[in-house]
């Protein structure tokens, strides 16, 4: 099982990811690590990106695809993969498709997470982490997980530590350029998802779409997620 997974910072799609790495024990892979781990081992391209980020440029797809196809060609990618932060645009889905196909790697699934951009920024926002576990869930916009209260002050829901912000999470400017680039469906990342879309509409792609709306609890989106892919 091959996915291309999609969706919006804040849209809880890292989440879903791992839920599925767990489920059908296959490797979620991200572009960003791949970045890293290229250029931590220097391999020579991770040398060549490496040139291409010191001097605030993007790195080339030349340079992209090769490292995420050399990631999906290793061992743990034999039984399947999750594919997350890349295709970013339409022309890097087109390269990315004739490059599987020309490795011989089929694409079985898109998985999109459909996600309302102001609530996205919102969740972004809103979350809070608990200093003594990170993973308990904590976030002032969501209902079920908002923080509890003592003294009129903020604290984990679930072990009742105290809380803090990511200060990424609170970069506005930050968040706001991610989001241009993801909800742009001309030039951006929901024009690779419309690539995918119209060439299984007019072309008769095999490749399987979900569209999954990201709005509900995270075990709803799981959930419904897990039923699709099962049951396609």
């Amino acid at each position: 099982m091959n996915i291309l997974l999609f969706g919006p910072n804040g849209s809880g799609k890292g989440t879903q990811g791992a839920i599925l790495q767990k489920k059908f024990n296959i490797p979620h892979v991200e572009s960003g690590v791949i970045f890293r781990d290229n250029m931590a081992q220097g391999t020579e391209l991770g040398k060549k990106a490496r040139q291409y980020i010191d001097r605030g440029e993007l790195v080339p797809d030349g340079i992209t695809i090769p490292m995420i196809l050399n990631r999906l060609q290793q061992p743990d990618c034999r039984r399947g993969w999750l594919l997350d932060g890349f295709p970013r645009n339409m022309n890097q889905a087109i390269q990315l498709e004739a490059a599987l196909k020309q490795a011989g790697l089929r694409l079985d699934w898109v998985v999109e997470i459909v996600f309302d951009r102001q609530t996205a920024k919102n969740r972004i926002i809103g979350r809070r982490l608990c200093v003594k576990d990170n993973n308990h869930p904590n976030n002032i916009f969501i209902e079920a997980i908002k923080p509890a209260q003592k003294g009129g002050v903020a604290i984990c829901r679930v072990c009742g530590g105290k809380l803090k912000t990511r200060p990424d999470d609170q970069d506005e400017a930050a968040i706001d350029k991610r989001h241009a680039i993801y909800y742009d469906a001309e030039k951006g990342t929901l024009a690779a998802v419309k690539y995918f879309k119209e060439k299984k509409i007019n072309a008769g792609s095999p490749i399987k779409i979900i569209e999954l709306d990201g709005s509900p609890g995270v075990q709803d989106v799981s959930e419904a997620l897990l039923r699709k892919l099962e049951n396609y």
